[in-house]
């Protein structure tokens, strides 16, 4: 296992519902990154092409046009703008995760919140699809699976990602934690301003994040997209409802703060991860294994048992 594991984090605006243009400043982010040689780059949630922002806002025809054209640009899998992902992960030799809205392939009709975890060998690892989209994403996203519920064995140890609100869930975070993971990318479309004292807290990003890194004693990439009135297109500026102002950090397997948080600007955020420290942590608490109860808890996910002994 190595020690030192390099990990960086891209907050930049996307180019909202266009997916050629939104896939170049991606690449163009990822040879700035990899200046700094990381081992892994990480984007925000739905990053390309872009969060649904227009979700909130009241139905219309205009709220219908920005759907179908969010629909429209729609990510494949094996589709081009992924195997260029694959093509700069090799170049660049890190793994990328990215957050995509990703086009089902049989109907094409139907959008996923999905994270895409590519190999700096070059290949896709893993795609996981959000179990359940928050809110009003219901409205522009389907339901995911649990296929993509595993970390990436890397030469360093386990990759894993989930999107946003997926760990206030618990159960998913929770399996990436049964499953042993050692660097987490926690995926947000920003952080939100909180509108009253009184009013729900939509992105707990960097609570969740830290918690997420004391619990399964492992770095997080707490990855947030960008969106202020400024990036959003002319054309869909009455759906504008409020920024997505960022908020990326890096953290430690102790719940510290290593890196950021990166506010209201573009940026990329490089920390070095300490192995050792994983390891020191896991020592500690091991929520899956030393530090749980087998005869009083079981985790099944989708038919199949991951508490206690299951790595995946």
């Amino acid at each position: 296992m190595t020690d030192t594991v390099r990990l960086s984090t891209v907050q930049a605006a996307s180019a909202f519902f266009d997916k050629q243009a939104a896939l170049q400043i991606a690449l163009d982010w990822i040879d700035r990154a990899a200046k700094d040689k990381p081992d892994v780059i990480a984007f925000g949630e739905a990053w390309l092409p872009g969060y649904p922002f227009f979700i909130d806002s009241p139905l219309g025809e205009t709220w219908w046009d920005a759907a179908a054209e969010l629909l429209a640009n729609g990510i494949l899998l094996d589709g081009p703008e992924i195997a260029a992902l694959c093509k700069a992960a090799k170049r660049v030799k890190a793994d990328i995760v990215i957050g995509i809205n990703e086009l089902d392939p049989q109907t094409e009709a139907t959008l996923y919140c999905t994270m895409v975890t590519i190999g700096k060998e070059g290949k896709v690892l893993n795609r996981h699809r959000k179990i359940k989209p928050t809110h009003h994403e219901r409205s522009v996203w389907g339901d995911g699976d649990a296929k993509g519920l595993f970390p990436q064995a890397r030469s360093w140890g386990r990759l894993s990602a989930l999107n946003c609100w997926e760990h206030n869930a618990v159960l998913p975070a929770y399996t990436m934690m049964a499953r042993g993971t050692d660097v987490h990318v926690a995926a947000w479309p920003g952080q939100e301003p909180n509108p009253a004292p009184s009013a729900p807290v939509w992105a707990r990003q960097l609570l969740l994040s830290r918690a997420f890194a004391s619990q399964a004693g492992a770095y997080v990439i707490c990855s947030a997209g960008l969106r202020m009135k400024a990036h959003v297109p002319e054309r869909w500026a009455s759906l504008y409802e409020f920024d997505h102002n960022g908020g990326a950090a890096i953290i430690d397997p102790r719940g510290e703060i290593i890196a950021g948080p990166l506010m209201n600007e573009e940026g990329i955020l490089t920390a070095d991860a300490d192995m050792a420290l994983v390891r020191k942590c896991k020592v500690s608490s091991d929520p899956a294994g030393h530090y749980s109860r087998p005869d009083l808890f079981r985790l099944e996910v989708d038919g199949v048992e991951v508490f206690p002994g299951d790595r995946g």
